[in-house]
């Protein structure tokens, strides 16, 4: 699982050059932190993070991109997609302003009133047979933002998960920030996002080069765990110096009602995939705890009480998420800003032949 060290061909799975043995852990400061950035996936529902990290570069940074105080960032889906927009030098309010002002053209709203409740219906009907949105149009969008930048070319060492559906296998593309990473680095960061965030009954499949890709959130939707195993594999820190941000999207609470019980079948637990993905943040956020001590990660989400908002909402998440993400900074703003904001990281740079792509 990861980036494999040499050029796969088309007919084998994408991990197929992955090392057999032991990685060799690169050096690290021992005086230095080792800081995480983790953002969950969420849909438009990326709104909440992206305003999050927003209101930090504002309050905190003034307005230089929030990028710059981490070592590693890992995203799933829409959090990948933040991933790589900070990666490529973006700030957060960049990302958060393009979440809200073309977030309706990714995911068109039905509207309100009859014609909008006929919309809706049509589009629930619809999911059970066909994905409903084109992926060409978040395609175009990202294309404005991050042009033809390469992957490896990030400012920032990134984990972004996939799944790989023509293999059967969970993958993980990642920067050239250690030696043994030698194929990610070439792809676009735009195929990357494509990749991360082609979630199922929402979109097609994303294809390339012979590859199937599915949505990262069908296996990682929490990419923390991810993250803190990248850090200690690939570097010489020890779990005490790692300090974890994990930010969520929302998560619907799930517990087994007495129809499913009774019943069961296919319509009784046709939620089961949302449960399943808070289940695995549940799980990883424990595992994460457990390595490194909850006294070192700081968790951020929106209240288990919020009422729900679909993963293609954009209306209500654009009328919703940016005062919660208000609350966050108010009530955690300073406990952040002193683990996380206190200066630059140790400095990365990406390897030479990833600086000749064309940029925008």
């Amino acid at each position: 699982m990861g980036d494999a060290t040499t050029q796969p061909s088309r007919a084998e799975p994408r991990a197929a050059g992955v090392r057999r043995t032991r990685r060799t852990r690169l050096p690290w400061p021992d005086d230095r932190e080792f800081r995480i950035l983790s953002i969950d996936g969420g849909g438009i529902r990326g709104i909440f993070p992206a305003a999050v990290l927003a209101g930090f570069e504002q309050l905190f940074l003034d307005g230089a991109t929030i990028g710059q105080c981490f070592d590693l960032i890992a995203g799933t889906s829409t959090g990948g997609i933040i991933a790589l927009g900070l990666g490529a030098g973006l700030t957060a309010v960049e990302l958060r302003d393009l979440y809200i002002d073309r977030g309706g053209e990714i995911f068109p709203p039905a509207g309100r009133g009859p014609i909008g409740r006929l919309r809706r219906r049509w589009r629930a009907a619809r999911q059970f047979g066909r994905y409903i949105y084109d992926q060409d149009v978040l395609a175009a969008v990202l294309r404005e933002k991050l042009g033809d930048r390469k992957f490896g070319s990030s400012s920032r060492r990134l984990c972004v998960p996939p799944f790989d559906g023509e293999h059967g296998e969970v993958y993980i593309f990642k920067t050239p920030h250690h030696p043994d990473f030698k194929t990610d680095g070439r792809e676009t960061m735009v195929k990357v996002a494509l990749a991360t965030s082609a979630a199922p009954t929402y979109y097609r499949p994303f294809r390339d080069s012979g590859y199937i890709f599915v949505d990262g959130g069908v296996w990682a939707n929490n990419p923390i765990m991810i993250a803190l195993i990248e850090a200690l594999a690939s570097f010489e820190v020890t779990r005490e110096q790692i300090r974890i941000l994990s930010i969520g999207c929302g998560e619907t609470s799930f517990t087994v009602q007495a129809s499913q019980i009774e019943h069961g079948g296919l319509v009784q637990w046709r939620n089961i995939i949302s449960a399943a993905m808070r289940l695995q943040s549940q799980n990883a956020l424990g595992q994460a705890g457990l390595l490194i001590g909850p006294e070192r990660m700081i968790r951020i989400d929106l209240p288990r009480d919020f009422p729900a908002i679909e993963l293609d909402d954009w209306a209500m998440a654009v009328e919703r998420l940016p005062g919660e993400a208000a609350k966050v900074l108010e009530i955690d703003g300073q406990r952040i800003s002193e683990d996380f904001l206190y200066g630059p990281t140790v400095v990365y740079t990406p390897p030479v032949e990833m600086h000749e792509e064309a940029w925008p």
